[in-house]
């Protein structure tokens, strides 16, 4: 096992661990706190709120790709999409004065930003999925009939 193939492994499971937090941050928290208040919680902006974490986490698994030379279009672009629908959900409140209470959060344009919203915690899944599939590569290479992810130096 050379050196590269060590950082490679490690990137790809940090970064993985990474990006899947913000998710599994929501479900732990809304199954926590459901069962403590007797009641259903769940906090849809957590993701959102954790951003940091995730784009630090899909950096290092886009480190990973590269260096690995595997599934980086799919973590690439999703990378970028989850930035562009980020920002996205976030300005249209900001300019519509929804974000401000200036304007009631309600109708078309609240559903459009919500969607948005939406749209990034789904592409948030994809990143991590396309995540877990580079670390199960990079971990056991040439299993399932497919070629070692780590060409030999």
């Amino acid at each position: 096992m050379n050196k590269a193939g060590v950082l490679t492994k490690a990137l790809a499971t940090v970064g993985a661990l990474l990006v899947w937090l913000p998710i599994l941050a929501t479900v732990v928290a809304a199954v926590a706190g459901s069962i403590g208040g007797r009641t259903f919680r769940f906090d849809y902006l957590m993701p959102a709120e954790l951003f940091p974490v995730a784009f630090a986490g899909g950096g290092l698994l886009l480190c990973a790709a590269l260096r690995a030379r595997s599934r980086r279009g799919l973590i690439g672009w999703g990378l970028g999409l989850v930035l562009v629908l980020l920002v996205g959900g976030q300005m249209l409140p900001a300019a519509r004065g929804q974000a401000s209470s200036e304007t009631q959060p309600a109708g078309w344009w609240w559903f459009l930003a919500i969607a948005l919203l939406v749209a990034y915690t789904l592409a948030l899944v994809a990143v991590g999925v396309a995540g877990a599939l580079l670390v199960r590569e990079v971990l056991h290479p040439g299993e399932n009939g497919g070629s070692p992810a780590i060409p030999p130096a």
